[in-house]
């Protein structure tokens, strides 16, 4: 039996891919480091799961509403007072089986056949993907690396056509670790009011910050905007929650409530006992995630130095999440191989470090390594990389 034309559209995540060829090695017994996948490897704080445990014992394993436990919903709306000076209602927040889950509800609850959705690449891997599967089409604006990869207000106009519904800004962003700031998303802003464009905000990373610039939401700069804005975000990046998959949307009460009533029937409700602990995470934070930030500071920096010693490797130092996104064009060309993908294929086979090629988000000049890895790994995939371009070099 055939599968969808819908599904036949979809492009497999690099990302997995790369995790699940590196899985394979290791399987066989070969030392792998892993750099692809973004998962903070540290473990969940252990105020939230004492919090998981509590709400088992106390029988919180039933379903819940659609949109989340109201105890939750009250702990994001107080998140929002309290890290954005952002009001919302209960009706205007649902609660999601992750961040993940919040994008693709929102694109089948907003999206027509042929909308069009503007993706600034580099791009986070599912957003085209979850466009698509929306009957959507996403419009890719190529960002300049000179521009630390942000779309400028010229760039969006010239994108726009009478067919734009959306556009995604990503801050701080994934795959690149860059933010805008607070003047760039105000011009952003105004020209999507002016054409009624409805801005997806992905702030999953707003936590994870290590300048002294302040992560600014686009929704907090006028009313206007935020009439226009749908706000994504989550507790797995921040509290090293991946595995608890708990997500969600703020916004317009209409949208939010397209969207609970399409997750009514996809998932019914996020996990009961995950809602419970993400309630933990945000009303008893504890200095367990500052001390988190503290270490992928740290780690940034001691890869950053590292790759920028590689011949042929250059790379702009981010402001945030935990990537770096370095152009290995002139490694890749120098080392004899066609395409960067080639190279991280071989990279992996020959010296077992996992990076994903920059080809998945959309800039096929760059690769994508995530430092959520202990200081030992980091520094000994610095010196296999390093030892790949020499023994390579031309």
């Amino acid at each position: 039996m055939n599968v969808s034309n819908r599904v036949k559209t979809v492009t497999p995540s690099s990302t997995l891919a790369i995790s699940a060829m590196a899985t394979e090695l290791k399987a066989q017994g070969h030392d792998v480091i892993g750099l692809g996948v973004g998962e903070p490897d540290f473990n969940t704080p252990q105020y939230v799961i004492r919090a998981a445990k509590k709400a088992m014992d106390e029988g919180m394993t039933k379903y819940t509403a659609t949109g989340g436990v109201k105890e939750l919903k009250q702990a994001i709306i107080n998140k929002f007072k309290r890290d954005n000076d952002l009001s919302y209602s209960a009706d205007e927040i649902i609660v999601t089986s992750g961040a993940k889950h919040a994008l693709f509800t929102l694109f089948q609850a907003i999206l027509n056949d042929n909308d069009e959705v503007i993706i600034p690449a580099p791009y986070w891997v599912s957003f085209p993907e979850q466009v698509k599967l929306a009957g959507g089409d996403p419009v890719f604006v190529q960002t300049l690396e000179e521009n630390n990869f942000k779309i400028s207000p010229e760039q969006l106009e010239a994108a726009i056509t009478k067919q734009t519904k959306a556009i995604i800004i990503n801050s701080p962003s994934n795959p690149t670790g860059f933010m805008y700031s607070k003047q760039e998303l105000a011009q952003l802003g105004e020209i999507c009011l002016q054409h009624n464009i409805l801005i997806v905000s992905d702030e999953i990373y707003e936590k994870l910050i290590y300048t002294n610039e302040e992560h600014v939401s686009i929704a907090q700069l006028s009313e206007g905007l935020k009439k226009q804005t749908i706000i994504i975000n989550g507790v797995s990046k921040s509290h090293a929650m991946t595995g608890w998959r708990i997500g969600y949307a703020a916004g317009d009460q209409a949208i939010i409530g397209a969207m609970t009533n399409h997750a009514s029937h996809a998932t019914s409700n996020p996990m009961s006992i995950a809602q419970y602990a993400a309630i933990a995470a945000y009303e008893d934070e504890t200095d367990s995630i500052t001390e988190m930030k503290r270490i992928f500071s740290d780690r940034l920096d001691l890869l950053y130095e590292r790759l920028i010693d590689i011949p042929g490797i250059t790379c702009i130092k981010p402001s945030g999440a935990f990537y770096l996104f370095p152009n290995v064009k002139t490694a890749v060309v120098n080392n004899g191989f066609a395409t960067v993908d080639e190279w991280v294929t071989a990279l992996l086979e020959e010296e077992k470090v996992a990076l994903v090629p920059g080809s998945g988000f959309g800039s096929p000049d760059h690769v994508r390594l995530s430092y959520a890895a202990s200081t030992d790994a980091l520094e000994e995939a610095a010196k296999r990389i390093k030892r790949f371009v020499r023994k390579h070099q031309l």
